[in-house]
């Protein structure tokens, strides 16, 4: 694994992994900065990027396929949630399908992966990671979201900025299936099992499958499996 990139502030760690993959960066190049003036999260939106918190981008390369790539955002998500589950009054660590992490339900982070694709060779994946340290959370997400410094006081992006980036420079870019491991790990952590969902389809979550989709039972018992987007639960 290469050294890690340090900035200070950027508009978003991707646009700078992007921007050294075109310039023929190397597999396991890494980028940190201070902040971030236009972090981006899922399906568009503003992540809040302020300092004090692990604003992260990992480039890979090499072989990967568009089945991996949609598996990419639970294997980073279980890769981190490992290395944070060494941290004091931490553990155990939950994940929100399909890329959100949880700390006694309260949100810290979130992971984004993007590709760039020749035809069916990809090209390279940015996987981002929106972690919430010691930096300050929106007054409007305070009741649904925190630091990591809430938990652990002495938890510091230095020491988590390289374990994490070893990590996800680890993840399989290949396999169309969660492997037996990972599948029964991610059920120890499913944050939506069992859990309440208001949308997109009111029911109980009713676990992930190997192949990544989340199963949601209506109140008639009729399974129904999700394959992307947003999960309102209680």
């Amino acid at each position: 694994m290469t050294d890690g990139i340090w900035l200070d502030v950027v508009d978003s760690t991707l646009d700078e992994a992007h921007a050294r993959a075109a310039e023929g960066a190397e597999d396991g190049t890494w980028v940190v900065a201070t902040e971030q003036r236009a972090g981006r999260g899922s399906r568009g939106r503003s992540w809040h990027s302020p300092r004090g918190g692990l604003w992260l981008s990992v480039l890979r390369r090499g072989r990967g396929t568009p089945g991996g790539f949609e598996l990419l955002s639970l294997r980073a998500g279980l890769a981190i949630a490992q290395v944070l589950d060494g941290l004091p009054a931490v553990t155990p660590v939950m994940l929100k399908w399909p890329n959100d992490l949880m700390v006694r339900d309260r949100k810290v982070g979130g992971v984004l992966a993007e590709a760039r694709w020749q035809g069916e060779r990809l090209q390279w994946v940015a996987i981002g990671l929106g972690l919430n340290v010691a930096n300050s959370v929106p007054e409007e997400l305070a009741g649904r979201a925190a630091g990591l410094s809430d938990f652990c006081a002495e938890t510091t992006v230095e020491a988590l900025a390289a374990p994490i980036a070893e990590a996800l420079c680890a993840v399989d870019l290949e396999g169309a299936w969660l492997t037996t491991a990972e599948h029964a790990e991610y059920a120890t952590r499913d944050w939506l099992l069992g859990r309440m969902i208001e949308a997109p389809i009111p029911g109980t979550g009713a676990g992930v499958g190997r192949d990544g989709r989340i199963t949601i039972r209506d109140a008639g018992g009729t399974l129904h499996q999700v394959s992307a987007g947003d999960v309102l639960a209680r």
